[in-house]
């Protein structure tokens, strides 16, 4: 499901009445303190100024892809995201997304977690498949996650497993250092307005790649893993009909 700003706001306003029972902040729900980073699978996408740079809107791309949170101390949070989302019935349609946001986070009461960005989010998003295949745009959506558990395994240590707004669980992600690694948390580019729409609500300011060639260098980095991506999509089908 593709989460509307208004349907992102409406289900974090709601978020804290949904459950009567306050959460006990213990060993078994929260075996260590949130605060610093995390990052899944790899390890290879981590916050910071190794993955993004707000001020010209680019990214440094991993190697694999993956998630990485980071929480401060005095409430503020970072997040980095690489992904590739399949299309069960294109499947040669691969879309590629990296994103980055920042801003302020609370622990609610109920054991909850509700993140509100500062306002200079922003993602690339490629698709093959798309009229304009390949393009930036802001991304500055309230996060809401019904449950997060700290466990800690005897292996990998601490784990840090986050639930969305709808109870599907995001990859776990491992302790990284408990001093987060996070750009400053401040604005740290200058947003343009945003277009608002018949029902009131701002819809993102978006501009392609294809037209900009400062950034030609990221567009076809991220064209060339999302090839490689379909290209082993397309091997294992042709794989299975032999």
């Amino acid at each position: 499901m593709i989460l509307t700003p208004l349907l992102c706001l409406t289900i974090a306003s709601l978020a804290p009445s949904a459950y009567s029972q306050d959460i006990v902040y213990d060993i078994a729900h929260n075996a260590t303190n949130i605060v610093g980073t995390w990052s899944s699978g790899s390890k290879q996408v981590l916050t910071g100024p190794g993955f993004a740079n707000p001020a010209n809107q680019s990214f440094a791309y991993p190697k694999t892809t993956g998630i990485s949170y980071s929480f401060s101390g005095d409430g503020f949070y970072e997040i980095a995201r690489y992904r590739f989302n399949g299309n069960g019935s294109e499947p040669t349609c691969i879309t590629g997304v990296i994103n980055w946001v920042h801003g302020t986070y609370a622990l609610n009461g109920n054991g909850s977690m509700t993140l509100t960005p500062l306002g200079d989010g922003y993602q690339q998003i490629q698709d093959p498949c798309a009229a304009v295949s390949n393009f930036l745009e802001d991304y500055n959506q309230t996060e809401y996650y019904t449950q997060w558990r700290i466990f800690q395994d005897p292996v990998t240590g601490y784990k840090l497993h986050l639930f969305q707004f709808d109870g599907a669980p995001l990859a776990p992600q491992f302790q990284i250092s408990t001093t987060p690694n996070m750009l400053p948390t401040t604005l740290l580019r200058n947003v343009p307005s945003a277009t608002p729409t018949g029902n009131g609500v701002k819809t993102p300011t978006r501009r392609s790649l294809l037209q900009k060639k400062s950034n030609d260098a990221p567009a076809s980095q991220l064209a060339v893993a999302i090839g490689a991506t379909i290209g082993m999509v397309t091997l294992s089908i042709s794989a299975l009909l032999l």
